[in-house]
């Protein structure tokens, strides 16, 4: 059975549209729908307070709809111009549907679809965006000097943890007069993990710096 919000601009189908959504997130289930995009169209701002269930309805679908479109809005404001007409009949209200009434589960139109494909194909964007690149690199990690306990600096270096960084094999390798370093790869994901900050805010600083003297990038390369 459809459900219908009509006169939307005014407070009797606000009232109604806030008893609709009591104990509701959002007008079709748990999920932003197209049906919220229909209704939240219809609303032409945020309700005051008395509204609760709309308001908080309104900021969710809000905020789901900024991060799907982070564009810069300029603002505008649509005009009903219906909020002064005089209501209709009770036998012409019976016998026909306002124009301003939604049929949320009507036929789907052209239009209706479009807005669809371009809501999914704006998330998926948004999804992409968020996948980055990964690097693989092979630092040098030096001690202080030659009775610098190895194991120590290197519990030390892969005790750093942080998200898209991945630790990976390593060796000692001699540099003269008995000391050693360290040679270590890790994988990173390149918009979450920067190489420079790693070894200036983690690896060279307390309390690691107890063991590590300084490091070097030998080699950095895209995966």
């Amino acid at each position: 059975m459809a459900i219908t919000f009509s006169d939307l601009y005014t407070d009797a189908g606000l009232k109604a549209l806030d008893e609709f959504l009591a104990g509701k997130s959002y007008i079709s289930g748990d999920k932003l729908t197209l049906d919220d995009i229909k209704v939240y169209a219809a609303v032409l701002e945020k309700p005051a307070g008395s509204y609760a269930n709309v308001s908080k309805w309104y900021d969710a679908v809000s905020s789901q709809l900024a991060s799907t479109f982070p564009g810069k809005a300029a603002g505008v404001r649509v005009s009903s111009g219906k909020a002064g007409a005089a209501a209709p009949a009770p036998a012409a209200a019976a016998g026909c549907d306002d124009d301003d009434d939604l049929d949320l589960f009507g036929d789907e139109t052209e239009e209706d679809k479009k807005a669809e494909a371009e809501l999914a194909a704006a998330k998926k964007a948004s999804t992409k965006k968020k996948e980055s690149g990964k690097s693989s690199v092979l630092l040098d990690v030096k001690p202080w000097d030659d009775e610098t306990d190895m194991k120590k600096l290197e519990e030390a270096v892969r005790s750093v943890e942080m998200e898209g960084l991945f630790w990976g094999a390593s060796k000692l390798v001699s540099v003269g007069y008995g000391i050693k370093k360290l040679q270590i790869m890790l994988t990173i994901v390149d918009d979450l993990v920067s190489v420079d900050d790693l070894i200036e805010e983690q690896l060279t600083v307390e309390p690691r710096n107890e063991y590590i003297q300084s490091c070097d990038i030998v080699a950095f390369n895209k995966i």
